[in-house]
């Protein structure tokens, strides 16, 4: 049994350099260049569109419990508020941050830096650290981004449901930041240059934050932290499910996101707040596609992939029982049949152990 370190600094990164898993070598279907070009081309419009109904719905979803307050009716329109602020900034904070959402860059950076106050992530340190994990996907002791890790501990996992994990990490290095300082893990993927950025972002969150809960205090209301921090913990349920299925259950240490990703069919709700990542595998392997045009490179690349999961629930029938497995055995993982169709499988220069 390989038991893994998935710690930026002294984990198993070094493990994965010496064994070539640190490269740029990740196979990608073949795609003819002009589709491809098309393909990358970006337009603000979507994107406007879909910022606009986010926008518009949080607003109205607000409004509508603010008014019913203390009325258990509001609960929910509480519930709905959550799910955008808390699930679907999480998919805004990513389009934004890869940039490919508007075709207009301001446009990006102004979504970008409210969803990354929502979801609680400093905007210079994740966009390092994304990048990061698409360059080094699922590579034990280099990806900061492990959703779940091996040997599976479940009762941390489910706990993510309601955010404690993250929101526990995300306000330590809020309190830390605003101190004036980087944590080491940080260092290792974020530019010198940006760390006064990063602290000073901090202080103007943390003022925010300690502004909502005083206010709260002074009118002996709920409302101020229930339209600023608290959904970040009962609205995250949906990304932290559509998170688990990005990558649950399959191999680490490979160089084919065929082998490290999941693509998951939805209904129209989850595809909105997720904003199309569940084609993960087509946008892992060409994230500089935007998120309106992945249908169509799910279409272009599909005879190649592994079959698409058929719905949310599917795909969880998939993968938990192979999570229950690898809390005793982390070698365990999912290994896809291709249809015939596809180009073989390119584990890297050390494969995962098949389970």
């Amino acid at each position: 049994m390989h038991m893994r370190d998935y710690d930026l600094l002294e984990g198993d990164g070094p493990r994965a350099i010496a064994h070539g898993l640190v490269t740029e070598g990740w196979y990608r279907t073949p795609i003819p260049r002009a589709q491809m070009k098309a393909l990358m081309q970006r337009a603000d419009q979507p994107a406007i569109r879909d910022t606009l109904l986010l926008f518009g719905l949080m607003i109205a979803f607000a409004a509508a419990a603010v008014a019913l307050m203390p009325s258990w009716w509001s609960a929910p329109f509480w519930l709905a508020y959550g799910v955008l602020y808390g699930s679907a900034m999480d998919s805004r904070w990513h389009e934004c941050g890869h940039g490919t959402a508007f075709k207009t860059r301001w446009m990006n950076k102004f979504v970008y830096q409210i969803a990354c106050f929502c979801m609680l992530r400093d905007p210079s340190c994740w966009k390092f650290s994304h990048a990061r994990h698409h360059s080094d996907t699922v590579i034990v002791g280099r990806d900061p981004e492990v959703a779940i890790m091996r040997p599976v501990v479940a009762l941390k996992v489910a706990s993510n449901l309601v955010g404690v994990p993250d929101v526990v990490d995300g306000l330590r290095r809020l309190v830390a930041h605003a101190s004036g300082r980087i944590l080491p893990d940080e260092a290792t993927y974020v530019e010198p240059v940006f760390h006064a950025t990063v602290i000073r972002t901090a202080r103007v969150w943390l003022a925010v934050y300690v502004a909502a809960i005083a206010l709260a205090v002074a009118t002996r209301s709920w409302i101020p932290v229930l339209l600023i921090g608290l959904p970040r913990l009962y609205g995250c349920w949906h990304m932290v499910i559509c998170g688990w299925l990005q990558h649950g259950g399959l191999a680490d240490n490979v160089l084919d996101h065929r082998l490290n990703s999941r693509t998951v069919y939805m209904n129209p709700v989850s595809r909105f707040i997720y904003w199309n990542m569940n084609y993960h595998v087509e946008h892992h392997m060409f994230p500089l596609v935007p998120y309106y045009r992945l249908p169509a490179l799910h279409e272009l690349c599909r005879a190649d992939f592994p079959a698409p999961s058929g719905s949310m629930g599917e795909a969880l029938a998939e993968m938990l029982p192979v999570l229950w497995r690898q809390r005793t055995n982390p070698d365990f993982h999912l290994r896809r049949p291709l249809p015939p169709t596809a180009n073989p499988y390119q584990d890297g220069p050390e494969p995962s152990p098949a389970a």
